[in-house]
């Protein structure tokens, strides 16, 4: 039950990112960065005269556990807003929970598209914010030949689907796909480095996730391939990773997202500055961080202006919202309710970070149903 808003009772949100497990080397950054938000927030009298309220639970990266965690959030702790979720598996087991309670999921990862649901605010990019671009570059750069390696579950087998089409939209061919489990282990990476070797492809495009990017990576990196005429190209991996595997190895390799630490704006530079004046001078910041946390600030805007929790009055709202995040102005698409972004494509230096190789010169709306999307192509490109 949502409480009266004549009260200075905090209002209270949960948020449901693993600390633990094989997801927390990425998921415990989006955790810092949903707590910077709400922290800041507080520091500026809250929402109305009340502070946020985090309701706080670690889903031990078990994707079962998400959706438990998220009804003793609903029923039990009396939370309508969740901010959490980093895999679609672990989105997927909230979907029903929000759904059925009546509760809102902000979902602040990119993911595969083709899902909508009027209780989720989807704040990642979608294939038509990052996979087109990064198609379109690879091609360009390096070839048409490509191989997939993805985490075996929901986001790799349909990103991969949609890249496979895009590739042979413009002339390529996938020469190679294979998965491996959620949590694998660094051996098993080494027998799929074989299978590249011989399918020599120009391109390898990772779709792998949590402990085994790192892992994927070092593999490579250890079979002596040249990112400079084989790149691992990818949504997922950003510096949390390479920092991770190490700098050196990271080195080269290529991320579509539309958020780097590197870029250049006055918004950026307070958001890197306040996140390692609290985390450490050496805390890189991401692209899943940064959804996290303007995320926050997009819903607190909207509940001052609502100045209620109820889901529909909140949903109802927040269409339309803009704000001025650390990526550039972004703002939720009235027609999806999923985040119009910026498209980036960015290539791992020695320092940890990435060189911006593309950039739009505008935010790319959402389409998560790839609607108006056609060949892979990149409007405005500097390499």
């Amino acid at each position: 039950m949502i409480k009266p808003t004549d009260t200075s009772e905090p209002w209270r949100v949960g948020v449901l990112f693993s600390r633990t497990g094989f997801m927390s080397v990425i998921e415990e950054t989006q955790l810092r960065g949903t707590l910077l938000a709400i922290d800041q927030i507080n520091d500026s009298g809250g929402i109305n005269g009340r502070p946020l309220e985090p309701v706080i639970y670690d889903p031990g990266s078990d994707t079962r556990s998400y959706g438990q965690l998220a009804k003793r959030l609903m029923v039990v702790d009396e939370v309508s807003t969740i901010f959490g979720c980093y895999t679609s598996a672990s989105r997927k087991s909230v979907l029903p929970v929000v759904e059925r309670l009546n509760g809102l999921l902000w979902y602040p990862t990119l993911y595969e598209g083709f899902e909508f649901s009027p209780n989720v605010i989807y704040t990642g990019a979608t294939p038509n914010q990052n996979s087109m671009q990064l198609c379109s570059l690879l091609m360009k750069l390096y070839g048409d030949r490509f191989f997939f390696i993805g985490s075996d579950y929901i986001y790799p087998r349909e990103s991969n689907r949609i890249m496979r089409e895009m590739v042979a939209r413009s002339g390529g061919s996938v020469v190679g796909e294979r998965y491996v489990r959620l949590g694998a282990s660094r051996l098993e990476f080494e027998p799929i480095m074989q299978e590249i070797k011989l399918a020599k492809p120009d391109v390898i495009f990772s779709t792998v996730v949590g402990d085994g990017t790192v892992f994927l990576y070092q593999a490579y990196s250890d079979k002596g391939f040249d990112p400079k005429k084989m790149p691992i190209a990818s949504l997922t991996t950003c510096e949390a990773e390479i920092a991770a595997m190490g700098h050196d190895v990271g080195e080269g390799h290529l991320t579509a997202a539309p958020y780097f630490q590197g870029i250049g704006n006055n918004q950026n530079s307070e958001f890197v500055k306040s996140y390692q004046k609290r985390y450490g001078d050496d805390a890189p910041t991401n692209m899943c961080l940064e959804s996290s946390y303007f995320q926050v600030n997009v819903f607190a805007k909207t509940l001052e202006r609502a100045n209620s929790l109820e889901t529909p009055v909140l949903r109802a709202m927040v269409m339309g919202s803009e704000f001025e995040a650390p990526q550039g102005a972004v703002s939720i698409n009235p027609n999806w309710a999923h985040a119009d972004l910026w498209s980036r494509v960015g290539r791992a230096n020695r320092n940890g970070q990435f060189d911006i190789l593309f950039e739009s010169r505008t935010t790319v709306k959402a389409d998560p149903f790839l609607i108006g999307s056609g060949r892979c192509t990149v409007a405005a490109a500097a390499v």
